[in-house]
């Protein structure tokens, strides 16, 4: 169950959005919305009425990505080769879904912590995509200084840092933005899956660093990983999803095709 406050018209237009939003997917690897409820409470003194919002989905007990991989960092664990794989292939089904919507949807917000993870014996892990508070039309045309100072804001506020496409740290005047930016965040996933962090999260930690910098150029560190180490072609995989012009990026399609590719190969 997902409590929301709301205090004021805006905060109650949000929760309408995320739950008019989440209505619009179905499918095996996003999140349901199972219920929902908001209800108006009589304020304590002269003041407005405030509004509870109270969403319901199904439980996931073996809880985020994020979690388990902070669990597995303090173990120094590694998802095999295999399993990263499978993971990141049932987001990308998520994300085609909303992708593939008539207009396509972004999911703005695709990190470790969004990714809810269930254990299953014998195969990979279930994953599923879960929080849909920043979803909306991916394609967006920007023709002004000002339309691009206000989207960078907007993602500022929806989009966690150290997943954000640099087009959303940096818009032109004059842009197209399209699901693309989700496939940017989509590569900093596979590579949190991997090694437990973002790509760009090292820029945080050095002095005179710079994660818009780090982001912008698109710098990927690799760390020490496992024993024997991941494959080459992950870290090109990745590498090609993180490239800076959103221009050159694949769609979700490409990736997919490609998935499958490394899966067949490596899942021997």
């Amino acid at each position: 169950m997902k409590k929301v406050l709301i205090q004021n018209n805006e905060q109650l237009e949000l929760v309408r959005e995320e739950i008019r939003v989440s209505s619009l997917f179905s499918h095996p690897n996003l999140l349901p919305l199972l219920d929902h409820a908001i209800i108006a409470i009589k304020p304590t003194q002269e003041g407005s009425w405030n509004h509870e919002a109270y969403l319901l989905f199904p439980v996931h007990l073996d809880g985020t990505l994020l979690d388990n991989s902070n669990a597995m960092k303090a173990k120094k664990e590694f998802f095999s080769t295999s399993d990263v794989l499978q993971i990141f292939r049932q987001l990308c089904a998520g994300l085609k879904h909303m992708h593939g919507l008539v207009p396509p949807y972004a999911h703005n917000d695709v990190k470790p912590g969004n990714v809810l993870l269930t254990r299953r014996k014998g195969q990979a892990p279930l994953a599923i995509l879960m929080d849909f508070g920043s979803a909306r039309p991916a394609r967006k045309q920007i023709r002004s200084r000002s339309e691009a100072l206000q989207l960078q804001e907007w993602a500022s506020e929806h989009c966690s840092a150290p997943f954000r496409a640099p087009e959303l740290w940096d818009c032109p005047s004059d842009a197209d933005i399209d699901e693309r930016t989700d496939i940017w965040s989509l590569g900093c996933t596979l590579y949190a899956i991997m090694y437990g962090v973002s790509p760009f999260e090292y820029a945080l930690g050095e002095s005179g660093g710079s994660l818009q910098l780090a982001i912008i150029n698109a710098q990927i560190k690799w760390p020490a990983g496992p024993k024997p180490p991941y494959p080459e072609a992950l870290h090109q995989f990745v590498t090609w999803m993180l490239q800076p012009q959103a221009a050159v990026r694949p769609q979700i399609d490409d990736i997919i095709i490609h998935v499958d590719k490394l899966i067949s190969k490596f899942s021997q």
